[in-house]
């Protein structure tokens, strides 16, 4: 090894090369952490020596033990030069070096994986330097913090990202050049990171890279799965499932930290000590193990951390007994139950077993996050822990309602851990943790089986009942015992625990005079009274069990009845309704922010989801329009067109100050720029092309226009009303001659990409029917390349990188008022698409930045679809004939021998479960038809065509993830930047 490793140093420009792993330390160091002195004799990076003294100074502020005092500023602070730039010569030794001493593969081999995991491997590196710096900085400024807590984050690939943001791709692709190795090659090596599914997780990861370029201090959280969501096939039948083998040759851009493990539990019983505590006992005990992988901004040195729990157990839990009995399935066990936690990505949970582990998944990301979030506060704060400034140092966002169990989890801990009291801990939980709803669907606004939660979390469902009761007495103080009709009403639609008795601090409140001649006084006695029950309810918490008792209202009911001139309204519940915990209502609660994320979605969460809150607490409700990074979604991804952007707006200012995209408006009319325009547009087709013959076999051509629809396959979303479009046109097509199909339409190649979920039986349809029309159509020589369709399998976001610079029309088709907002939507208007689609999400406020004249608006509007709905149920609803046409014409069989009338169906009728077109398929379809042909008269029109996608992207800017954590940070985490000295 020796031999071989000296026969590449000699040719390097250095004698030796500092072992890179040796500069991993914890992100997150405890007090007695060793930090670096094995290395802090060797004056070497990436192969080239380095002056002691620089070098003593780059790494003193990393080590947390240090004999040598590194330089400090005016606070205090350690002081870190500029990192050390290497060059490709410097690189292509450390890619060697990794390649020879940090090898995942045999050292036999030098091939293309092998050479992506050392390129990577160099790559992180240098991210550490930056990240401990990072961390080491945060540590002694002791800056607020925000963590972002989401059940996806869906990263995509991480290497072009990494050096595109260290500013180092030129280097990288020389270095890689001259070991014979080509780098987008090698990064075509790596797997998407399998952590997420759509929208919600792409998110996520657009914020953290905004979060690090703008140099906010923050973390994210989330869960690391083994097998992700799944590895989508499609066959004959449609789409399979597979699970996704992302870890399988390992992952270099993570680091274990089996330093940081936590305690999660579930099950057992709540017992009360004899001090009055609460105590949570037995059960099941498992541990989450940290894994943390770096972000880094963009020309910055912050480098923030995504730490991700994976699940275990303690050996001592391995029952060695079984094992040797032969017994091995039972001695495996809790290791089993453990470790499944986090297999994968949303389990189906039609079962009970599935419920339970996404319960458990959601507590288990909950327990861990929170637990290591105090650990930090409590570091920081050292020897004086002052409880009260918690919300001053930290703040939580609940990405959705995933991580809504964060709520009931730190008033746990502060109260039952920490020692806090009721009133003290839920004014510090109140003001930590904030909530972003993504969603207006009722079945996305997840409810809980309070028996199941009750088994699993018992304590939790004690907390979250006091919660509940304090809410009801909150609006029982706001709107009075007065109006008992309206007051039941609150009740029922803003109780957290649904359909369970009133505890009985409350239900004596509801007492209403007979007689119409009570005097004020008498009723102001009641009221004052019952008051007193709320004080003494207070204190001791322990009754709270009573609420579950059935028996005891009742017999008070019978005793009120019994009194002259006043009844009791019981406010039962209904017998033949589940008992269930609202995690939604929980989030708006518990919480003292709450968003949507476009402007029309915080109306609609405003007026119509969380209006009875909204009236209650008006000033917690904001919007936070959702953004995407222009880093990776059309600098990394877009070197063509943004080598013109950059030309034409002078700088490469654009890439952080997205503003500046504006400047293009100017030059829209340009013939120049709109030739250089269609020439980026063009390359990128050609390489759609060389994907879609890639993935399906299908050969498109580059001259028809690209007609993309990728997003999770949903009925709302409404891929089903695009199809159906393409069999009215492929109909039409059919009943013309060649020449009048030449002069009448377009030329199209559409586009379909995404995953229905593994048990939504209508989706999977869906995905089966566009699969079964691009077999027809695309096999038909009378039609050739004027239509192809094309559903890409296992759609993610290396694919998206691909599809969406090359596209030039985009459906965001949604039912209007069903799309909180997308993303996917402003990424293809940032890359000069043009879309089509409702009033619904971002495409309101895409449409006004754009102008309307850019962007193909067509069919109903958010406020009328309830009263549309309400006349299908009446019957009032004619269909369109062109409508009734594409059904007859699909159930001929013209696309294969499966049967489509379950589909169909879900189109017909006036009523009933899965009928009545309930996402307005048919409603639309005339209006969708009609723009469709506005489309093609545009796409004639060349010139114009350019000018509208070049408008696009001059509108965009507003869309940047830049802009929406700062809003965040301004108006919700009230963090600021901490840029490194």
């Amino acid at each position: 090894m020796a031999a071989a490793a000296s026969s590449w140093i000699s040719s390097s420009a250095s004698t030796f090369l500092c072992p890179p792993a040796a500069l991993i330390r914890h992100a997150d160091p405890p007090p007695r952490a060793t930090g670096l002195r094995s290395i802090s004799g060797r004056p070497f990076l990436f192969g080239v020596r380095i002056p002691r003294s620089r070098w003593n100074r780059a790494i003193n502020s990393l080590a947390s033990d240090q004999k040598l005092k590194p330089p400090v500023s005016d606070e205090g602070v350690t002081m870190v030069e500029d990192p050390f730039v290497p060059d490709s010569s410097s690189i292509a030794s450390s890619i060697k070096y990794h390649m020879e001493f940090t090898p995942s593969f045999s050292p036999d081999d030098s091939n293309l994986p092998k050479t992506y995991f050392a390129t990577a491997e160099s790559v992180r590196d240098m991210l550490i330097i930056n990240w401990n710096a990072t961390y080491d900085y945060y540590e002694k400024m002791n800056a607020k913090q925000a963590y972002y807590l989401s059940m996806e984050f869906l990263q995509g690939r991480a290497l072009l990202n990494a050096v595109g943001n260290l500013e180092l791709s030129g280097a990288y692709a020389e270095a890689l050049t001259k070991l014979g190795y080509d780098l987008e090659a090698v990064a075509q090596q790596e797997p998407d990171a399998a952590l997420g599914n759509g929208g919600l997780g792409r998110l996520a990861s657009c914020f953290l890279d905004s979060l690090a370029t703008l140099n906010y201090p923050a973390w994210g959280y989330g869960l690391r799965y083994k097998y992700g969501l799944f590895k989508q096939l499609i066959t004959k039948d449609g789409q399979e499932e597979v699970a996704e083998n992302w870890l399988e040759l390992g992952n270099p851009w993570e680091i274990v930290r089996n330093d940081v493990s936590y305690p999660v539990k579930f099950y057992g019983k709540v017992i009360t000590r004899p001090d009055g505590v609460k105590e949570w006992v037995g059960g099941e005990d498992i541990k989450a193990v940290a894994y943390d992988v770096p972000i880094p901004g963009y020309k910055t040195k912050t480098t923030i951390n995504l730490r991700l729990w994976s699940t275990k157990i303690g050996t001592e839990e391995l029952d060695l007994n079984a094992f040797n009995a032969g017994q091995h399935g039972k001695a495996y066990e809790a290791l089993t139950n453990a470790e499944k936690i986090c297999y994968v990505l949303y389990p189906g949970d039609e079962s009970r077993e599935g419920k339970i582990l996404r319960l458990k998944q959601q507590y288990t990301l909950c327990s861990a996050s929170l637990q290591d979030i105090i650990a930090r506060f409590e570091r920081r704060s050292g020897d004086h822990i002052n409880w009260e400034q918690f919300p001053e140092k930290v703040a939580v966002q609940m990405n959705d309602t995933h991580p809504t169990l964060c709520i009931p989890e730190l008033l746990r801990i502060l109260i039952d851990i920490k020692g806090l009291g009721w009133n003290e801990a839920w004014n510090i939980t109140q003001r930590t943790v904030a909530y972003t709803n993504h969603t207006v669907l009722p079945e996305a606004l997840e409810k809980w089986s309070l028996g199941l939660i009750q088994e699993l979390l018992p304590r939790h469902v004690e907390i979250i009942q006091s919660i509940d009761e304090e809410l009801m007495q909150t609006i029982i103080s706001e709107y009075g015992t007065e109006d008992l009709d309206l007051l039941q009403q609150k009740l029922k639609q803003m109780r957290i625990v649904d359909n369970v008795e009133l505890p009985s601090s409350v239900s004596d409140l509801l007492v209403k005079a007979e007689d119409t001649d009570t005097d004020e006084q008498t009723e102001e006695a009641i009221i004052s009274g019952t008051e007193d029950d709320e004080l003494a309810e207070e204190e001791e918490p322990e009754e709270e069990e009573s609420t579950e008792e059935e028996s005891s209202t009742e017999e008070e009911s019978t005793e009120e009845e019994s009194t002259a001139g006043t009844t009791e309204v019981t406010f039962e519940p209904d017998p033949k309704l589940p008992k269930v915990i609202r995690m939604a209502n929980l989030c708006v609660v518990g919480g003292h922010a709450v968003n949507g994320v476009a402007e029309i979605h915080s109306e609609i969460v405003k007026k119509d989801v969380f209006n009875d809150f909204y009236e209650l607490w008006p000033e917690k409700f904001q919007n936070k329009t959702n953004g995407v990074t222009p880093r990776r979604w059309i600098r990394f991804c877009n070197p063509a067109l943004s080598e013109v952007i950059t030309k034409w707006t002078g700088s490469e200012d654009w890439i952080l100050d997205t503003e500046k995209l504006s400047i293009l408006e100017k030059f829209a009319d340009n013939t120049d720029l709109q030739f250089e325009w269609r020439e980026a547009k063009r390359q990128n087709k050609m390489k759609v092309a060389a994907l879609i013959r890639e993935k399906t076999g299908y050969v498109v051509s580059p001259d028809a226009m690209f007609d993309v629809q990728v997003k999770r396959i949903h009925e709302y979303k409404r891929q089903l009303l695009n199809i159906m479009g393409i069999v009215y046109r492929y109909k039409k097509m059919k009943e013309m001659s060649a020449e009048e199909r030449k002069e009448k339409f377009v030329p199209r190649v559409c586009i379909f990409g995404g995953k229905a979920f593994a048990t939504y039986v209508q989706a999977k349809r869906i995905v089966k029917f566009i699969t079964d029309v691009g077999v027809t159509v695309n096999h038909d020589p009378e039609i050739g390349d004027l239509l192809k369709v094309v559903f890409v399998p296992d759609y993610n976001v290396s694919v998206a990188e691909v599809l969406i610079p090359g596209s030039e029309l985009s459906q965001h088709i949604s039912t209007a008022g069903m799309e909180a907002s997308g993303t996917s939507n402003m990424k293809f208007a940032m890359n000069g698409c043009v879309l089509i689609g409702t009033l619904d999400g971002a495409n309101v406020e895409i449409r006004q930045q754009v102008g309307e004249d850019n962007f193909f608006l067509f069919g109903a509007r958010a406020d009328e679809i309830a009263g549309l709905r309400l006349e299908r149920s009446q019957g009032m609803f004619v269909p369109d004939a062109r409508f009734e046409e594409v059904k007859a014409y699909i159930r001929s069989g013209v696309f294969g021998s499966y049967n489509y009338d379950e589909l169909m169906g879900s189109l017909e009728g006036n009523e009933g479960y899965g009928r009545a077109d309930y996402f307005l398929v048919g409603y639309d379809f005339p209006s969708y038809l009609e723009c469709q042909e506005k489309v093609d008269e545009a796409y004639h029109d060349q010139k114009r065509w350019t000018r509208m996608s070049i408008l696009n992207t001059a509108g965009s800017y507003k869309f940047s993830s830049d802009r929406t954590i700062h809003q965040y940070a301004r108006d919700i985490w009230r963090i600021e930047p901490a840029v490194l000295p």
